[in-house]
């Protein structure tokens, strides 16, 4: 593209051609051209700008919003991550004590969550566990075991909180080189109302739905099973259903079509870490950990464990200065209606 300096000597070489004269640098003509190469310049970027915009491959924003719907397809929306709080009491009681809905509780990092429905730890009891729910949506919600410690308001009779297990399917909202993906394939395996791609892009719309696949003729001809996940992993059967009904909705005349949670397939890990210079053991161990288990969700169906990506997702700690993978020792292949999880997590200090 041509900057305006090379605009503005385009303009006084054309002027000096026309005329025979050169006019002073500092002059009103030559302050006016250069003000003038300036707006040109302007006209160069909108219209290189305008050519980006107009085709799935390059546009961004708002602009790859509206390729997406010309092919059906929608930019999803960020979710809230979801797990389990146990709330610990002080003293046994001798009558039932109520976790109000909408308790709030957070982390050490301010990632605030609610629960999503009454709890009661009974009389004679100490705990109950209760589900709770992030209150942003974000991947930032995904956060591991026993980090959710500080309640805002402390129901009454209640002195501890923390998560047992990690809370998951947290998500940000779909960036645009994911959705341009999404876009471009429907160019590349046209859905046809019949064919794999057109059961694969209509499962994906759903927001909760990760990954989905699509298994032909899986009881014999006329038959379908759609796989899906969620980015937490295994769907619930409220999604399944919804899934369910809106296939059957759909789908063509005679075929036998079958929504359905994947298989899945443990994978466990041990890993050996060295810490990087100035770091601990327990950073180096916590910030691999974290980056482990939010790698391995729904978006991972079908997918094969590959020792390579395992090694770059562990290199890219900041904490971590050389690694070791012990297990598995080789890449783990998996089927396209299978879902590789994390098994055993073993992690170790390199020597």
């Amino acid at each position: 593209m041509k900057t305006v300096e090379e605009i503005y000597g385009e303009m006084l070489a054309c002027y000096g051609e026309r005329t025979g004269l050169e006019p002073e640098a500092s002059c009103d003509l030559s302050v006016r051209l250069y003000a003038l190469a300036a707006q040109v310049c302007a006209l160069y970027i909108q219209a290189d700008w305008t050519v980006r915009q107009a085709f799935p491959q390059s546009a961004e924003g708002e602009y790859l919003d509206r390729h997406a719907l010309l092919r059906g397809l929608e930019r999803k929306k960020a979710s809230a991550a979801q797990g389990v709080v146990r709330f610990t009491a002080g003293s046994t009681a001798g009558e039932p004590r109520v976790i109000p809905k909408g308790t709030v509780c957070m982390t050490a990092g301010l990632i605030r969550f609610e629960t999503t429905q009454d709890g009661t730890i009974p009389a004679g009891s100490l705990t109950a566990e209760v589900p709770v729910q992030a209150l942003a949506p974000g991947a930032a919600g995904n956060v591991a075991a026993g980090t959710i410690t500080v309640m805002t308001v402390a129901p009454a009779g209640i002195a501890s909180c923390t998560n047992p297990e990690a809370c998951a399917g947290g998500g940000d909202q779909e960036g645009d080189e994911v959705l341009r993906t999404r876009v471009l394939d429907t160019y590349r395996r046209l859905p046809n109302g019949a064919n794999a791609a057109y059961y694969q892009k209509e499962a994906l719309s759903f927001d909760q739905v990760a990954g989905a696949a699509v298994v032909p003729r899986p009881r014999g001809v006329g038959t379908v099973d759609v796989v899906v996940t969620t980015l937490a992993g295994l769907p619930d059967q409220d999604l399944l259903d919804q899934l369910e009904a809106y296939f059957q909705e759909r789908r063509e005349i005679a075929v036998d079509v079958q929504v359905r949670a994947p298989e899945t397939a443990a994978v466990n890990l041990a890993v050996q870490v060295k810490p990087g210079e100035g770091r601990s053991f327990a950073e180096a161990r916590a910030e691999v950990e974290a980056v482990l288990r939010n790698w391995f969700t729904g978006k991972r169906l079908g997918q094969s464990v590959l020792r390579a990506q395992l090694g770059n997702l562990i290199y890219s700690c900041e904490s971590v200065s050389n690694y070791a993978i012990k297990t598995p020792a080789a890449d783990v292949a998996v089927a396209a209606d299978i879902l590789p999880v994390l098994g055993t997590l073993t992690l170790e200090e390199m020597a």
